[in-house]
C-alpha cells in the first residue's frame, strides 16, 4: 500500500527487497491494473510476488472511523485482511497512520493484557539506535499502558537490535525519583518491580544519548519529542548547507569535508529509520513514512520480516503473562 509517491515505490522496493531475500513471497494490494504495468515494467515475471486487487483507497485526510465503516475494499482493509486470515504473515503500509492503526485494531484485535496498541519507531543514537514509543498512538496513558509499552517496546529492541537484555528509560522532566506527574512515578514503580532491565527516568536531552535503548512516553509526547528532533535536523542541514556556501573558501572547505559530510548524510538518514511498529496487535503491521522512498520503504520491509522471524506478536503475549502473573 503506497502513500505520497504512489505505488511505483512499494513495486521498487519488492523487487529490491524479493532479490534481497530468496524464500521471501510478497503481496502487493491496490489497484489491480496499474500494479500490473509497473510490475511488468519494473520486476518482471516472479512467481514469488503476486498482486491482490482492491478497489478502493483511503485518503490522508480521511478519519479512521470513516475509513472503517464506509472503505471495506481499501487496500488497507484488503491488506490486514489477509494478516487476520492467515494468507500474509505482516501488512506494510505508508497510508493514512489514524486509518490504518484503526483499522488493524478492529481486524486485528489486541494482544491479551494489552489495552491500546503503540507506535515504536528506531531513532539514531550515541553509539548506535535507540526505540521510542508511543509516538502517537494515544495521546493519553495510565500508569499500566506505560508499563505495557515498556514490555512491548523491551521485546521489540531485543529483536531488532539483537540485544538480550534492552535498557528501558520512561521519559520524564528530571531524572530525579521526584520529578514529574504521579503517572510516570507509578509506571516507575511497575517497572522497578518488573524483571525488565529498566534503568529510570530520562529527560529530553538524553533520548538520543545512548543511556537506554528503549525510551517510554505517552503518545502525545512522543510525538511532540520525534517532530522537535526531526526540525533540529533540517535547521542544522540548513546551517550546514549556508555555512559551506557562504564563499569560494568555505565552498572548499566542503570539497575536503566531503568523506566526512557523506558518512554523517548516511548515519542521520531517516530513510536508515523507515518503518514503525503498531505494538500490540494480534498480527505484524508495520507503518512507513508516507513520502518514503523505495529505499526507505525496503527498509520498512525488512522490519516486518524480522518480526516475523522472530513471532513479536507472540513474545510480547508471554512476556506481558510472565510479568503480571
Amino acid at each position: 500500500m503506497s502513500g505520497d509517491l504512489g505505488a511505483e515505490v512499494v513495486v521498487r522496493a519488492a523487487a529490491a527487497t524479493l532479490g534481497k531475500y530468496r524464500n521471501l513471497e510478497l503481496i502487493l494490494v491496490g489497484d489491480q491494473e496499474e500494479l500490473r504495468c509497473l510490475v511488468t515494467d519494473i520486476v518482471g515475471d516472479n512467481p514469488r510476488l503476486r498482486i491482490q486487487h482492491a478497489s478502493e483507497i483511503v485518503a490522508m485526510s480521511e478519519p479512521p472511523a470513516e475509513s472503517i465503516r464506509k472503505k471495506k475494499d481499501s487496500s488497507m482493509r484488503v491488506a490486514i485482511n489477509l494478516v487476520k486470515e492467515g494468507a500474509a504473515d505482516a501488512c506494510v503500509s505508508a497510508g493514512n497512520t489514524g486509518a490504518l492503526m484503526a483499522t488493524a485494531k478492529f481486524v486485528l484485535k489486541m494482544l491479551p493484557g494489552i489495552d491500546r496498541p503503540a507506535i515504536i519507531a528506531e531513532l539514531p543514537s550515541i553509539g548506535g539506535s535507540v526505540h521510542m514509543l508511543d509516538l502517537g498512538a494515544n495521546t493519553q496513558a495510565t500508569a499500566d499502558h506505560l508499563f505495557q509499552y515498556a514490555v512491548m517496546g523491551s521485546l521489540v529492541a531485543a529483536d531488532l537490535m539483537g540485544l538480550e537484555r534492552p535498557r528501558v528509560a520512561l521519559l520524564n522532566i528530571g531524572a530525579e525519583d521526584t520529578k514529574g506527574h504521579d503517572t510516570v512515578k507509578d509506571a516507575a514503580a511497575l517497572l522497578a518491580e518488573s524483571t525488565l532491565n529498566y534503568v529510570g527516568f530520562v529527560e529530553g536531552t538524553d533520548i538520543l544519548s545512548g543511556k537506554a535503548d528503549v525510551v517510554v512516553a505517552d503518545g502525545f509526547t512522543g510525538n511532540v519529542s520525534l517532530k522537535t528532533m526531526e526540525g533540529t535536523v533540517v535547521l542544522c542541514k540548513h546551517y550546514l548547507k549556508r555555512a559551506f556556501t557562504r564563499n569560494w573558501f568555505t565552498r572548499l572547505q566542503a570539497l575536503l569535508a566531503r568523506n566526512v559530510l557523506t558518512t554523517l548524510a548516511v548515519r542521520m538518514d531517516s530513510r536508515n529509520y523507515n518503518g514503525a511498529t503498531l505494538a500490540g496487535l494480534n498480527g505484524i503491521v508495520i507503518k512507513s513514512h508516507g513520502s518514503a522512498d523505495a529505499y526507505a520503504f525496503q527498509h520498512a520491509i525488512d522490519t516486518a520480516i524480522v518480526e516475523v522471524r522472530n513471532q513479536l506478536p507472540q513474545q510480547i503475549g508471554r512476556l506481558l503473562q510472565k510479568e503480571m502473573a
